[in-house]
């Protein structure tokens, strides 16, 4: 495993990230707190420090998960967290409903203090707004806060957490742009869904901001795994998307062949793709059995992507991989 170093800040990560969505929201399946253990345990045991959670994933589940997993190895690794939702609030999460946000500053530090007792420590490493519209970028107190924290050693360094979905672009520039302390920022960015993230990453590079990407194998049809009589299960996040997701989807991927050798698989290719990327400290593989965790991590250990695969992928997202409609920003 190789590590990098968020921006020109002092904070580290491994270069494969363990996301801890897969193991505690049951959008992807349900996994026992034992199984989820299990799983945090042997992601850590491959090289693996950045684990990355939310309080909003199952009211704070991922970050106890967390804390039983590895307490005892807080020094050893890089703890990402996010924070803007109101997990307290009444909610319909019917079809995976977004909750609602709250930027309440006195909330907010309510809320740390609740996070930092459930993951048992006393910092948080990357603290990320998530999933923030306009609204909190423009919020100066909200910043302010974040600057008061990282003064008060409760926090090392923040930055937004982009989505639900693809895009956000006047967010994700906004807060590069006016926020200049921040030095993470979390998006997605894959082989077949390349914008906004290019645009976030060559800001990112001049401002000093390292990035997180999560998504890497574009919700799992970059793992090689599917075919067009593919379902998923009515919990999974993924049967809420239009078929053409999965059918588009494929067709990309047939054109993605020249990727794979003998010693790279597809699902490693679509992570080395993303770390080709200077700006990028740590990718987030989507993690839900030891045999995916074991590819996904050597992915960091080999050789890195040829500038002629670099351009060859470049030239077929520019023509959409030949499909008829091109892609937009």
């Amino acid at each position: 495993m190789r590590y990098r170093t968020f921006g020109d800040s002092d904070v580290t990560a491994s270069e494969i990230g363990f996301g801890l969505w897969t193991v505690s929201t049951g959008w992807w399946g349900d996994v026992s707190d034992e199984r989820a253990v299990e799983l945090i345990r042997a992601g850590f045991d491959t090289g693996i420090t950045l684990f990355d959670s939310a309080d909003a994933y199952a009211e704070g589940r991922a970050d106890r998960l967390l804390a039983e997993a590895l307490g005892s190895k807080r020094d050893e690794i890089t703890i990402a967290t996010k924070f803007g939702y109101d997990i307290f609030a009444e909610h319909d999460r019917t079809g995976h409903r977004e909750r609602p946000h709250n930027w309440d500053p006195a909330f907010l530090r309510r809320n740390l203090e609740e996070t930092l007792g459930r993951l048992q420590t006393d910092r948080i490493d990357v603290y990320q707004l998530h999933n923030p519209r306009m609204d909190a970028v423009e919020r100066d107190d909200v910043w302010a806060l974040l600057e008061d924290l990282v003064a008060e050693g409760k926090i090392r360094i923040y930055g937004p957490a982009l989505g639900p979905a693809i895009g956000w672009r006047d967010e994700g520039v906004a807060a590069i742009e006016r926020r200049s302390g921040m030095r993470a920022f979390h998006h997605i960015f894959n082989l077949l869904e390349q914008d906004p993230g290019a645009e976030f990453n060559e800001l990112a590079r001049a401002h000093g901001v390292g990035v997180m990407v999560r998504v890497p194998h574009s919700s799992g049809l970059l793992e090689g795994k599917y075919d067009e009589n593919t379902t998923f299960d009515e919990n999974d996040h993924r049967s809420h998307r239009k078929r053409e997701w999965l059918t588009e989807g494929l067709a990309k991927l047939g054109k993605l062949d020249f990727l794979v050798t003998p010693e790279r698989t597809i699902g490693q290719a679509a992570l080395q793709w993303v770390l080709a990327e200077p700006a990028v400290t740590c990718v987030l593989p989507n993690i839900y059995d030891e045999a995916q965790l074991a590819e996904f991590a050597a992915a960091s250990e080999l050789p890195d992507f040829t500038e002629e695969e670099l351009a060859a992928v470049a030239e077929l997202y520019a023509r959409n991989f030949d499909l008829e409609a091109t892609p937009t920003a």
